[in-house]
Order: structure tokens, then C-alpha cells, then sequence
């Protein structure tokens, strides 16, 4: 059988289906065309759209996008008000869309800190979206891997499990996203070339991609690239070919 444009037909394991994507570069893509932050934000959320729709046609079976992480609060209370603004715009604009072509979304991450309104946006659209197969849209809203991994332990003692009853098994169940599979692959645009705290422990023996492509700018020649480039990888997970 003839090899396709993700490697070999036969060999699934050179297909990325659980992608990743810290979406980066959204200020600097609006500073460079005279305009304020939130334009670069507004213009990522029309990038999350369409990344969603090339990763459908892709094969790719989960996706998941950094959204607004945990360090995002120290940002200028203008900022992130906006983002706020935009978050709600982004459910209830674009998402809706993307599930009549069958997209499921949920969110992941802390929901204390998120204003009420939002939180009922994000839950609306979680339940309105349940039964959506195509294709799982991950969400990390007020999420940092490190305070994944602290709320799972502190989850693990609250329950009261004996030592010899902690494993990885364990622990993932008591991740923000237990169904979430590991990350086969992990994109980050802009050039920039670090996780930033991002799902640390589901992205353990993720293949890594960097592009300078900024992410307003991102589309499905991009996504394509990272996912060819993943292809020609051979993954080991620490043992040898």
C-alpha cells in the first residue's frame, strides 16, 4: 500500500490524533498592524475556528487549546476583561457552528475564578454539545498544568488513598480532564519555543512542533505541516527502534 501524506496507510501510529496547541502571538500579530490587543485576540478566536475545521478534515480526533491560563490574571485588567468579553463571544458565535459539524467542546481548568455569566456559557454549551462525536474540543480556560497536577493530589488525600493505592491510573483519574487521552502531539505558534505549564502530564511523550507562524495567521497548511512533520518522527517512549 502506497505511503499517504502522513506516513505510511498501515501504520497508525504515525497518526497525530490527540493535537495540542498553545495558540501564541496574538498581540504582537495586532501591534504589527497598528491595532489594539483585543483586534489580535478577536482574530485568534476566527484561527480557532478554522483549526478546528482543518483538524476535522485531518483525521485528528481530539484537539486542545490553551485559552487563558492561570498566569493570564496578572495581565492588565483592561486585557483581561476583554479576553473575557471575547471568550463569551467566541461560545456563543463561533461554537455553535462547529457543533453542527459535530464537535464536542468542554472545558478544562479551574471554574471558581470565571464570572458567573461566562461559567453558565461554558456549562450551556458543555451539555448542548455532549453527543457530538466528530471530533473533541478541549478548552483550557483558567488552566495550568501545575495546578492540574496539585488539585489531583490534593483530590488523592481528600479521598483518603493509601499509598500502595497510587499510581498513574490514580492520578489521571483525578485529572481536570480524566477522558482526555496523552497528547500525541503538541503545536506552539509564534515562534516561541516552551510549554508555559501547559498539560504537562498528558503531553509527557508528545512530539513537539514550534512554528513561527503567528496564530491569527494559523490555518490548515499549518496544522497540515505539524502533523506531516509528526509523521516523519519515530516516537520510542524511552525505549530504543
Amino acid at each position: 500500500m502506497a505511503d499517504d501524506a502522513f506516513g505510511p496507510a498501515s501504520d497508525a501510529s504515525r497518526e497525530a490524533r490527540v493535537v495540542a496547541i498553545i495558540p501564541d502571538g496574538n498581540g504582537r500579530w495586532a501591534e504589527s498592524r497598528g491595532l489594539p490587543v483585543a483586534e489580535g485576540h478577536r482574530e485568534g478566536t476566527r484561527a480557532l475556528r478554522r483549526t478546528v475545521e482543518a483538524a476535522i478534515s485531518l483525521g485528528v480526533r481530539a484537539l486542545a487549546v490553551y485559552a487563558f491560563s492561570t498566569e493570564n490574571w496578572a495581565r492588565p485588567v483592561s486585557e483581561v476583561e476583554d479576553l473575557m468579553t471575547i471568550f463569551e463571544e467566541t461560545i456563543e458565535r463561533e461554537l455553535p457552528d462547529l457543533a453542527e459539524q459535530g464537535v464536542r467542546t468542554r472545558f478544562i481548568g479551574r471554574r471558581d475564578r470565571v464570572p458567573a455569566d461566562l461559567r453558565a456559557l461554558m456549562e450551556r454549551l458543555e451539555a448542548a454539545t455532549a453527543d457530538r462525536d466528530r471530533l473533541d474540543l478541549w478548552i483550557a480556560f483558567d488552566y495550568g498544568g501545575r495546578d492540574e497536577l496539585v488539585a489531583a493530589a490534593r483530590r488523592l488525600v481528600e479521598e483518603g488513598l493509601a499509598p500502595e493505592d497510587i499510581d498513574e491510573s490514580a492520578l489521571t483519574a483525578r485529572l481536570y480532564a480524566p477522558s482526555l487521552d496523552p497528547v500525541d502531539l503538541l503545536i506552539r505558534t509564534s515562534g516561541e519555543v516552551r510549554v508555559s505549564n501547559f498539560v504537562l502530564w498528558e503531553a509527557a511523550y508528545a512530539e513537539l512542533v514550534f512554528t513561527d507562524t503567528l496564530w491569527p495567521d494559523f490555518g490548515e497548511a499549518d496544522l497540515r505541516a505539524a502533523l506531516e512533520e509528526f509523521a516523519r518522527r519515530q516516537r520510542r517512549f524511552g525505549g530504543r527502534a
